[in-house]
């Protein structure tokens, strides 16, 4: 029977060690002790399966938003190619601590192709693995990033008049929102619309995106010239990088070209306030908004698919 344990003290922060692969262990051991500083996660979260030599021969390490005491996904979780059993048990044993402290859900991503500081190799057995576990596919997505290099960024679209959230407050957001969700080519955003209604799926959406780092005069509402909201933009920072937290169009005005008006908003807002690199993503089924990042600059680096378990 696999042991699957607490990390002591002492393996903290590299967890499982890969002989030969110097890039990969210091990825980690950087990610984790990352992960720790911030909050993300805590020591008592790292879970190993232990080895015939006594040492983590696989980890999984619950994660949520800094400030938040509920898990809400697993990242570095790593099992033996030989034992997909102790993958299995590792990925119960984390649904089981996670359930514990709160969570009623439980979140996992795999990036293709692998890359730090999850170094997800091998992503056909990944995904049989977690389905294996109970983990259900809510949303095949797309990654991107921009880097920045001091370059002159295009201006805002003149048709679009923004205003923040620190002048206009929170019920706007919400309104755009509830009236974005209702036509969404989001798989996620419309399971949560499923879930939980319209009006309750975009107080989510906002509460979510506002539980990683931002000020008041980043997010804004872009409003067309007939009074009407018709962009949505909500940029953050999450704990390693700067994000395109959130961006939308309007049902009534799309096709006009707002979607990289927006992104391109974010961007502005971000660089504005020290960003170097920013990342984004959207479903690979809304195909406006990978154009809209592409028109923006914005390189498609990877692809994401997201997996959730019921606890």
């Amino acid at each position: 029977m696999t042991l699957i344990r607490i990390a002591r003290a002492d393996e903290l922060p590299a967890l499982v060690e890969h002989p030969g692969d110097a890039e990969r262990n210091a990825a980690t051991r950087e990610y984790l002790t990352g992960l720790l500083d911030s909050g993300c996660t805590r020591p008592q979260w790292c879970l190993v399966a232990e080895g015939g030599d006594g040492r983590p021969a696989g980890s999984a390490v619950l994660w949520t938003i800094p400030g938040q005491e509920v898990p809400r996904a697993l990242v570095l979780f790593e099992a033996p190619e030989d034992s997909p059993g102790t993958g299995v048990a590792l990925l119960d044993a984390a649904a089981a601590q996670a359930r514990e402290l709160g969570a009623t859900e439980l979140e996992h991503v795999l990036d293709s192709p692998a890359q730090a500081p999850q170094f997800q190799r091998d992503p056909q057995s990944r995904q049989e693995l977690l389905r294996g576990a109970g983990f259900e596919l809510i949303r095949d997505g797309l990654r991107f990033h921009r880097t920045l290099t001091g370059e002159q960024l295009p201006a805002d679209d003149a048709r679009l008049d923004f205003r923040s959230l620190a002048a206009i407050g929170r019920e706007p957001f919400i309104d755009a929102l509830e009236e974005l969700l209702a036509d969404t080519a989001d798989a996620r955003l419309t399971a949560d619309v499923d879930k939980h209604g319209l009006r309750h799926a975009a107080e989510l959406l906002f509460e979510d995106t506002a539980g990683l780092r931002h000020e008041p005069e980043w997010w804004e509402l872009g409003y067309a010239a007939d009074g009407t909201p018709a962009v949505v933009s909500l940029p953050a920072e999450n704990p390693s990088v700067p994000v395109i937290g959130f961006v939308g169009v309007t049902p009534a005005h799309r096709g006009n070209g707002y979607a990289a008006s927006v992104v391109r908003r974010s961007t502005r807002i971000l660089a504005a306030n020290g960003a170097t690199e920013i990342r984004g993503d959207c479903d690979r089924a809304n195909v406006a908004m990978a154009k809209a990042f592409r028109s923006a600059g914005y390189e498609n680096f990877a692809g994401r698919l997201e997996f959730s378990r019921a606890l």
